[in-house]
């Protein structure tokens, strides 16, 4: 080019983006704009555009490109209850998905899961623990969801004033949560009380305080509308009222459903003009090919799709794609930065954090290596390697299991004897002709040898995860059933009869039957899909060099008898905050090796104005009372004392995970703002109303199990509000 030529306006690095987006847009021809509104967006050559494929995962750490770190799942990383662990982990993430991506580019390849476009978190609420897509969530209560995934966006993003890191995307949206064999077709209701209240939360979040550059919408409808053709989700909720201004994308074949399943309507090109003019930018799928028939036929207009191609657009330029290579940090590092040691110790360290102590009878762990010779590491999940990953996982270099983590972790000279046990479940082929119970002899043997037996059970990917990629499931992804699938109970049992010890440690992705073994073995351990370092991990916390402090993010409940149906999605009777008989294993619970003592509850005030704008200081003393140097979770729940409609018997309000010595006291500080006091209506407002409120804070929930389980009291102060009823925003 002639010095004298101007260059184009989107090539210019130094013009804001909108003025640059604009320039670009205006260059291309209608044909060229629809064919960037599919995930496999083509080259434009006379513009110096690349392919681009928009389709990337990374739920746990990137996926599907080959080899990468693999974090534990996003229902473990939940557990840990802690947002600084998240941000690591997403910061760390999207490290490496830079790495690969300037890797790919060098060498041309632009194909899918090759980008940097992440339709990650998944921050639907797992409302029912039968749900098979409920592990890659951060579990039942939309706070804690909403808190992790603020802080994993925000760590996959990044933090610089001009460019992102990576481009994360807040999924479903929004009242999604099975059944994953009718998600084509199934129509959620949900009212607008329960839509505000428990389904919508950790979106807003995500849009106003995380700046999510993408939201996807969900296949099913939702109270009629499908999720990606909402005028009420997607217009009047998230972008009129939230202000988002990032692109809205389809999940894979969503809009498809429109014509096929749902039958709204007819054909493809009505279904591409619906979703177009209602606001979805990004067609997951084919039907966006017939908007060149949908703008002749004048279903929809040219200037619309311009306003999708934009948005689109405006997230490659905040990705740095159409810049000078050196005008963009991220394009500095290094392959090197993948699978590299630092991450690997950051996964052993998250799944470390992760792991929930539900039962320690009498404190039978930590076990101490001086006093075993032998040990037994028993069942079809100790050294099976898919368990350590879950779903949309990536290839770790080295794998740990559970069985390699102890025997990395004992003595020298110590025996470790290993036995399958059984199948995972009960698959014919599992048995090549012999009875199901051909392995229970071996597994008898090895724990009749030894002094204590590890029993490693539970589920894996091939039982629960997304319709159609579950191979043993009978509810296309979910679970028909809480029991441990096949003969896990049955040897269980068996091997209890030899009256060796036994410490279970469960290897799944959502809760299980737990009944019988609560009542019958010495230990219990929930260990999540752990991800690539999850044997050592286990080990760490069996032999005690690490100390357990994991909560649970989901309610363990007795049995199926205390769900309500799966395809009502009212919350009455659902969740720790609606639950309405006693569950097994309670959200926010978890043991310790330690025992913490909280004194000294205070609040800044006890009577506050309902107009008065001023944050609620809540402080709390926390000591560390035992022998064993450890991490606590302080958790903080308001509970409303004269709400005028139905609400949370309590609900999750703060979090803060610290790590005291033996003899150490802290204070912990927790800031409330009013909204957090705020009920919904059955309109769907927020009110904040004159009252009495309590607050309660400890380790755990406020209920009479969490009391039970741990014999630990909770702290409680009221304050009230005065003055006159307040609408907020929401």
């Amino acid at each position: 080019m002639n010095s004298n030529e101007k260059i184009p306006a989107y090539q210019n690095p130094d013009l804001p983006i909108e003025e640059r987006v604009d320039d670009l847009v205006s260059r291309m021809t209608l044909e060229e704009k629809i064919s960037q509104l599919l995930y496999y967006s083509p080259a434009i050559g006379r513009l110096g555009i690349n392919e681009y494929n928009w389709w990337n995962e990374c739920l746990h750490g990137v996926a599907r490109a080959g080899v990468a770190t693999v974090f534990p799942q996003a229902i473990g990383m939940a557990a840990t209850f802690s947002t600084d662990r998240i941000y690591k982990v997403a910061s760390a993430i999207a490290d490496e998905a830079r790495a690969k991506y300037n890797s790919f580019q060098k060498h041309e390849d632009r194909g899918i899961y090759k980008g940097l476009t992440f339709w990650t978190p998944n921050i639907n609420i797992f409302r029912d623990p039968r749900w098979g897509r409920g592990q890659e969530t951060y579990g039942e209560d939309p706070y804690l969801t909403g808190r992790m995934g603020v802080s994993f966006i925000k760590g996959l993003q990044g933090d610089h004033p001009r460019y992102m890191k990576a481009a994360a995307c807040a999924k479903h949206f929004a009242v999604h949560s099975g059944p994953e064999s009718e998600r084509h077709e199934f129509n959620a209701v949900a009212s607008p009380k329960d839509l505000r209240e428990t389904y919508l939360p950790a979106f807003r979040d995500a849009v106003k305080e995380a700046k999510v550059e993408a939201v996807m919408g969900a296949y099913n409808r939702t109270n009629g509308e499908p999720c990606c053709a909402s005028k009420s989700l997607m217009q009047d909720i998230l972008r009129d009222e939230w202000g988002f201004e990032g692109h809205y994308g389809s999940d894979s074949g969503a809009i498809q459903d429109f014509h096929e399943h749902h039958k709204i309507t007819t054909r493809p090109v009505e279904s591409a003009a619906l979703a177009v003019n209602t606001g979805c930018d990004l067609n997951c799928g084919w039907v966006y090919e017939h908007l060149t028939e949908a703008v002749k036929q004048g279903l929809v207009s040219e200037e619309t799709v311009d306003r999708s191609v934009k948005r689109l657009y405006k997230t490659r330029f905040k990705l740095g794609m159409f810049d000078p290579e050196d005008r963009v940090p991220f394009n500095n590092i290094p392959y090197e930065v993948n699978d590299s040691d630092e991450h690997r110790q950051l996964a052993l360290e998250t799944a470390r954090e992760s792991i929930v102590l539900l039962k320690n009878k009498d404190s039978f762990l930590p076990l101490n290596r001086d006093d075993i010779k032998t040990i037994a590491v028993i069942g079809p999940n100790a050294d099976r390697k898919e368990v350590l990953l879950g779903n949309y996982f990536g290839l770790p270099s080295k794998y740990v299991t559970v069985l390699e983590g102890i025997q990395q972790a004992v003595n020298e000279g110590t025996r470790v004897y290993y036995a399958e046990g059984c199948a995972l479940g009960e698959t014919p082929e599992s048995f090549w002709g012999n009875p199901p119970t051909t392995g229970f002899a071996e597994a008898l043997t090895a724990a009749e040898k030894s002094d204590v037996v590890i029993m490693c059970l539970g589920l894996s990917p091939d039982f629960e995860g997304e319709e159609g990629s579950v191979a043993e499931s009978d509810g296309g992804g979910d679970k028909l059933s809480l029991s441990l699938p096949g003969l896990q109970l049955e040897l269980l049992k068996v091997i209890s009869q030899t009256g060796k010890p036994i410490v279970l440690v469960l290897l799944n992705g959502s809760p299980v039957d737990l009944n019988w073994a609560h009542e019958n073995v010495e230990a219990i351990l929930e260990a999540w899909y752990p991800g690539e370092e999850g044997g050592k991990a286990v080990a760490d916390v069996i032999f005690g060099s690490y100390n357990p402090a994991g909560r649970l993010p989901v309610t363990f409940v007795k049995s199926m008898d205390q769900l309500p149906p799966f395809r009502d999605y009212s919350m009455i009777n659902r969740t720790y905050r609606y639950l309405e008989r006693e569950p097994l294993y309670p959200f926010g619970y978890g043991l310790s090796y330690t025992k913490f003592s909280y004194s000294n509850l205070s609040v800044s005030r006890e009577k506050i104005s309902t107009e008065d704008d001023e944050d609620i200081l809540v402080s709390v003393e926390v000591e560390n009372t035992v022998k064993y140097d450890g991490d606590e979770v302080g958790q903080l729940y308001i509970k409303d004392l004269e709400a005028s409609v139905r609400a949370p018997v309590w609900q999750l309000n703060g979090v803060k995970r610290i790590h005291l010595k033996t003899g150490e006291k802290t204070k912990l500080d927790f800031t409330l703002k009013k909204r957090q006091f705020a009920l919904i209506d059955k309109e769907g407002k927020c009110l904040l109303e004159p009252g009495k409120f309590r607050i309660y804070v400890s380790g755990q929930q406020p209920d009479r199990r969490s009391k039970e389980l741990t014999n630990n009291e909770v702290l409680w102060i009221d304050i009230e509000f005065t003055g006159k009823l307040l609408e907020m925003e929401y």
